[in-house]
């Protein structure tokens, strides 16, 4: 898909906006396990570690959050996605289904090239959203 004049594609967009809340989320200690995972079911941005916790991180960016905080448009139907996702990656790795899982999430908004973050951490709960 070429992308429109005046501006990176929407995968681009989403790709940058990915390695900024990578870059901030690495500066608050946190460790990379592992970058878009996905499954028949859906989609995880990132998953991480921090400490003896599974960071399950979902990213979202808009222009500006004027309109809507970008944390905010994460709705029951996504949040049921990265759950069944989550159970999914934790299938795929057993070693880790021992830790204890956080489901964050990322906001930024303005320029790619100096976005403004905001981390929701802990933003939903597993036990909130049965399969």
């Amino acid at each position: 898909m070429k992308p429109l004049p005046g501006g990176p594609s929407t995968s681009r967009k989403g790709a940058l906006a990915e390695d900024a809340a990578l870059t901030f989320l690495e500066q608050q200690g946190l460790r990379l396990m592992q970058r878009n995972y996905r499954c028949r079911w859906g989609e995880i941005d990132l998953v991480m570690r921090e400490a003896a916790t599974l960071v399950i991180v979902e990213v979202r960016y808009r222009t500006s959050s004027a309109l809507l905080e970008p944390g905010l448009s994460v709705d029951a139907r996504k949040r049921r996605r990265l759950l069944q996702a989550a159970r999914r990656f934790l299938q795929e790795h057993p070693h880790e289904a021992r830790r204890s899982v956080r489901f964050d999430v990322v906001s930024l908004s303005g320029p790619l090239d100096a976005p403004r973050c905001r981390w929701f951490r802990g933003a939903f709960d597993a036990d909130d959203h049965p399969a």
